[in-house]
């Protein structure tokens, strides 16, 4: 059985300020709307809080319309704001309740030939069961599935789920299981919260997978709190809060006698920081299929961007018993444009330039006797 998890940077559209050449052009629009959002949630807006709703309409180019080339502002039913004929833009609601609307972030097609390699990708690393990390919907990923691996070759996947989760961008997890690895059971925790609030960015999704042995694989997908904006110290935080949730889930299901355990995805941060101490530190007995013997060494630690150590930021974390049964692991680095020229390590020759690119993530795997 061959386990995978990739990060595809969604399959079709995706967000346009995360789709730039260089994070830096996006980060300040995606700052903006997070304090937007926090903002208008308000019961009753103060004199300060429509003087920073309207700072940050005018710095998101909303200051004379509703709509630019990155957002629009959704006044679906009665306004937020007015926009005076001298200029200016001046906030009239008083507060959430006197308002329905929103602040949208626009999309746009991904590269077609980006696409097509996302499929190549998948299609090498040929997984039996695949944790897919920002696909936009369950709809794009079955469309994925059935027309673009079909086109490469591949056989496409006939067991597709993705549940929406919380990340307002389309940026959510989900599965691809093959015809003899049904999924038996989902529980999501979309809606987890502990003394601060919401857990999870998107969700930490428990699939219950059964295999042909007859014996049940749990896999719990994970895409954590980034480092793209916010303060270091927000976000770290934030990370530890979802890292000590998916070991108290993992806890739980070890408590009740599940001894086959996948903690898969994106984690968003290197095995020896202070946030993902709850699932790599002494307190916990998940094993980085990364640390195993048969971990196929290729010079590059990371798993983003160049492959530095700094960007050892994708993970497969198995259960004791399941550790035991690895018989190979590694990382397709085919998909990710390495170095300034892309000839760091050996790319998919339809990859000529970097908007080719599958994503600056590789995908990980790892084979199991089970």
């Amino acid at each position: 059985m061959r386990i995978a998890s990739f990060n595809v940077e969604n399959l079709f559209n995706r967000v346009k300020v995360m789709n730039r050449d260089n994070w830096e052009d996006g980060k300040q629009v995606l700052d903006l709307y997070a304090r937007f959002n926090k903002i208008i949630c308000k019961e009753k807006y103060s004199a300060a809080d429509k003087a920073k709703i309207a700072e940050i309409l005018t710095a998101l180019g909303l200051a004379k319309s509703d709509d630019t080339k990155l957002v629009v502002l959704r006044q679906n039913h009665e306004k937020l704001v007015r926009r005076p004929k001298g200029g200016g833009i001046e906030v009239i609601a008083e507060g959430r309740d006197e308002w329905i609307g929103w602040l949208e972030l626009k999309v746009e097609p991904v590269d077609a030939a980006a696409i097509e390699n996302t499929a190549r990708i998948i299609h090498e690393v040929d997984a039996d069961i695949l944790a897919v990390i920002e696909a936009e919907d369950r709809i794009a990923l079955l469309r994925f599935s059935d027309q673009m691996l079909e086109r490469v070759g591949a056989t496409p996947y006939p067991h597709t789920m993705l549940i929406d989760g919380n990340d307002e961008r389309g940026i959510d997890v989900g599965v691809l299981t093959k015809q003899d690895y049904a999924l038996n059971s989902i529980c999501s925790h979309v809606d987890d919260r502990d003394g601060q609030g919401l857990v999870f960015s998107r969700d930490c999704p428990e699939y219950e997978v059964q295999l042909p042995s007859g014996d049940m694989l749990l896999v719990l997908v994970n895409h954590l709190k980034s480092k793209g904006f916010g303060s270091q110290a927000t976000s770290n935080a934030r990370r530890k809060r979802q890292a000590e949730r998916i070991k108290d889930i993992y806890d739980r299901r070890r408590a009740k006698g599940r001894k086959l355990i996948a903690v898969v995805g994106d984690l968003n941060d290197t095995p020896d920081s202070d946030p993902l101490s709850p699932l790599l530190g002494n307190g916990s007995d998940l094993k980085d299929v990364s640390e195993h013997p048969k971990w196929q060494d290729d010079g590059f630690p990371g798993t983003w961007g160049n492959g530095n150590a700094s960007g050892k930021i994708d993970y497969i974390l198995l259960s004791p018993e399941l550790y035991q049964k690895v018989t190979a692991a590694g990382v397709n680095r085919k998909g990710v444009w390495g170095g300034k020229n892309g000839d760091r390590w050996e790319i998919l020759p339809t990859i000529t330039r970097k908007v080719e690119a599958a994503y600056d993530h590789a995908a990980i795997w790892a084979d199991l006797n089970a």
